[in-house]
């Protein structure tokens, strides 16, 4: 992935949203390293977060319009562990969309969400707030061991 370096900021947007859909990588290591190597920091975390938000949101629409067959072979996730996910996100609200960020769990909660067809506006912005927060917390970190 870090052959994605070579297009700057378009690809940082690109793994950061692919980052969020269907690769399994840490986008996290690609901001360090633009970070590391002399990048505006504060329009690399936009990016970063702009390409993981739409990442997610692309999960989040894709489960929302309920097509099984292109989520399993887009996402490559099987029905059984969305439905898991949806029954365990049900009743607890659009807010869970802020800690999309995690590690290993995050990529599969916009997916419950948009199979529980919650509000978008909310998804969105708490999905937002939490892939914005974790850059910028990401990039401070980076600059302290640099």
């Amino acid at each position: 992935m870090t052959e994605l370096f070579e297009y700057g900021y378009w690809g940082l947007f690109l793994a950061s949203f692919l980052a969020a859909t269907v690769l399994p990588f840490s986008s996290e290591a690609i901001l360090s390293l633009f970070v590391y190597s002399g990048y505006d920091i504060p329009l690399t975390i936009a990016i970063a977060s702009l390409g993981n938000w739409l990442g997610g949101m692309f999960t989040y629409y894709l489960a929302y319009l309920g097509k099984w067959e292109w989520i399993e072979k887009v996402l490559r996730i099987k029905k059984e562990k969305a439905e898991k996910t949806r029954l365990f996100l049900k009743g607890k609200g659009s807010a869970l969309a802020f800690f999309s960020f995690l590690p290993f769990v995050g990529d599969i909660i916009p997916l419950g969400l948009g199979l529980l067809r919650s509000n978008a506006l909310w998804v969105a912005l708490f999905m937002a707030a939490g892939k914005l927060g974790r850059y910028i917390v990401w990039a401070w970190f980076t600059l302290q061991f640099m």
